[in-house]
């Protein structure tokens, strides 16, 4: 029994100076990394007291000058303005020189304390194992026989455990290179035709310049998303932690002979590309200034995409789903006898779970509208109508919101609609799908066509509305500048605040609506929908519009008229009939 005792205390002792080895081992090679990553010390005497801090536009850090945002490192707007006021001449070599010393140190300094939390986390961990041993054999009585099995036992499934772990990393790092291996990288594939090429876009510290302009139209422009900012800001911290690395640390071949004593900083970044393989991962290729002018550094990295994970598998039931299709009108009572026949077709024959709202503004052609919804309730037996009447001028905004807001049933799904517009059964089916009280909103993207005189010849060619539902690029556009048509539940709209009632006419509206939703924290669902139409019409822009709803209202119009290639034959038709005249005459001389 006293042999037992013995035995205990000598493995605990055993542990606590294992124990006490390993963390006075981690804080020497945490200590000693410092020594050896600490940036060089420069004999410069400091500025920073005399000198102003470095303005922005730095034609090196991808700046054009005027305009651009200020960028890490640059001083081309301290340079401008010292050479403008007189300054010494040496007084721009040191502000650089500065510049880049404090970037220098910021990155050490970022890179020091990722490696600090890493030492930390190793050092928690061991703590934990030890922890657990030491519990171990304190669970442990009985006799030496029943130590040592708790001992064996413990030390095994700690060891199954740091197995199985290792397991799973080897095949995580596995599958990661394999999709390296498989994307074009290092080598390229080959490709049936120009169509399946996926494009680079390139990107300098200020802007990023691309060939999917996205809402804004830009060929270039600063990175506007948070998400791009962030990825493009980590892939250059990481090129330069690599570049400034000591020699052993260091990837690749050449490691050791291309080591030299430059420090990169951010102002020694000229460009990069990237581009992203939706099926294996982003390619980065950066460049940067060598120790000469003919001198480059050039750093390949690649975010590899982990396998598929399986978020959610759930059922949803649309039956008891209805939705609240709200109309505001005024006049324009062809265009509303046209979307009645629409409605009587998928929302009342298909469907069966709508409830229709129109919102008339004026007493002019009431009765008109009154008689069509009368006269379809009679047709098909529908009654799950409301018409409402404002007496005032007309305000799409106004009109929604009091739709909304006369709905006495309860949380019902809301589908803001116009009188041009055609949708589909699927449609409904995918405004119920992408909503959710309190959790989503959806603002499906829809196909705006173009003039169907322009687009096929004449007014005696022009098929039924029905064909005419073709998503071609001769025949619309997706409408991704366009807020007006959106699915939400009523309780959101209420507790969101609603349309801005004041704005009045065209435009406007729908935006201010959209933003409070992206300021909230719903998730806005949008995406472009195949089974919602904007049916062409001709658009007329009041004069007694204020200036910037006048401009949205033109660009609206000029967009909805054709493709740019259309309209292109159209400005140089009278080049093209010239040709076509001198192709006859050359075909039919003239007999002398």
């Amino acid at each position: 029994m006293l042999h037992a005792v013995m035995l205990r205390r000598g493995l605990l002792a055993w542990v606590s100076r294992v124990g006490g080895v390993l963390v006075l081992l981690c804080c020497s090679l945490s200590l000693l990394y410092v020594m050896t990553c600490s940036p060089p010390h420069s004999d410069d005497p400091p500025l920073s007291h005399a000198l102003p801090r470095a303005g922005p536009n730095h034609p090196s850090l991808g700046g054009t000058g005027p305009g651009v945002g200020a960028g890490a490192g640059g001083t081309g707007g301290a340079r401008a303005g010292a050479s403008q006021s007189g300054g010494p001449p040496g007084a721009q070599s040191y502000q650089v020189l500065l510049q880049e010393r404090e970037e220098q140190h910021r990155l050490h300094i970022s890179s020091l304390k990722k490696q600090i939390a890493q030492l930390k986390e190793a050092l928690q961990e061991r703590s934990q194992q030890l922890k657990g041993v030491q519990e171990s054999l304190k669970r442990a009585a009985g006799g030496p026989a029943e130590v040592q099995e708790a001992g064996v036992g413990s030390q095994g499934g700690g060891l199954g455990e740091a197995q199985g772990a290792k397991s799973q990393q080897t095949d995580l790092q596995e599958f990661l290179r394999s999709q390296l291996s498989k994307a074009e990288v290092t080598a390229g594939s080959r490709l049936p035709s120009e169509y399946a090429v996926v494009p680079f876009e390139s990107f300098t510290l200020q802007r990023v310049y691309q060939l999917e302009m996205g809402l804004t139209r830009h060929p270039e422009e600063k990175p506007v998303r948070k998400d791009k900012r962030e990825e493009l800001g980590e892939v250059l911290e990481t090129a330069l932690h690599s570049l400034n690395a000591p020699s052993g640390q260091q990837d690749g071949s050449d490691a050791g002979k291309s080591q030299t004593s430059k420090v990169y900083s951010p102002s020694d970044f000229i460009e990069g590309i990237t581009r992203t393989e939706r099926d294996k991962g982003t390619l980065y290729e950066l460049t940067f200034r060598g120790e000469s002018s003919h001198e480059f550094r050039r750093l390949v990295l690649f975010r590899p995409f982990g396998p598929l994970l399986k978020v959610r598998n759930e059922r949803v039931d649309t039956v008891n789903i209805p939705i609240n299709i709200i109309v505001p009108l005024s006049r324009r009572t062809d265009k509303f006898k046209q979307f009645m026949h629409n409605f009587r077709e998928v929302c009342v024959r298909q469907d069966g779970r709508v409830h229709l709202t129109v919102v008339y503004f004026g007493k002019e052609q009431m009765s008109e509208v009154r008689s069509t919804l009368e006269n379809t309730s009679r047709e098909v037996n529908f009654k799950n109508f409301t018409l409402l009447q404002l007496d005032e001028e007309f305000s799409r905004g106004r009109g929604l919101d009091v739709g909304a807001r006369a709905w006495k049933g309860g949380n019902v799904l809301l589908f803001f609609c116009d009188v041009d517009i055609y949708f589909t059964a699927d449609f409904l089916n995918t405004c119920r799908l992408n909503t959710q009280p309190g959790k989503k909103v959806f603002y499906p993207v829809l196909f705006s066509q173009y003039n169907p005189t322009l687009i096929y010849g004449s007014p005696e060619h022009v098929p039924s509305v029905e064909q005419q539902l073709v998503i071609k690029k001769d025949t619309g556009f997706w409408r991704d500048f366009g807020f007006g048509m959106t699915c939400q539940y009523r309780s959101d709209f209420i507790n969101i605040g609603g349309f801005d009632i004041d704005i009045k006419g065209w435009g406007g509206e729908d935006v201010h609506l959209y933003r409070k939703y992206l300021h909230s924290n719903l998730l806005v669902v949008r995406a472009p929908s195949r089974g919602l139409f904007h049916l062409w019409h001709e658009k007329h822009c009041a004069d007694e519009l204020p200036p910037d709803q006048y401009r949205m209202c033109m660009q609206s119009k000029a967009m909805n008229e054709a493709s740019h290639g259309q309209l292109g034959m159209l400005f140089f038709r009278h080049e093209i009939e010239a040709h076509l005249r001198k192709q006859k005459q050359n075909s039919n001389p003239k007999k002398t």
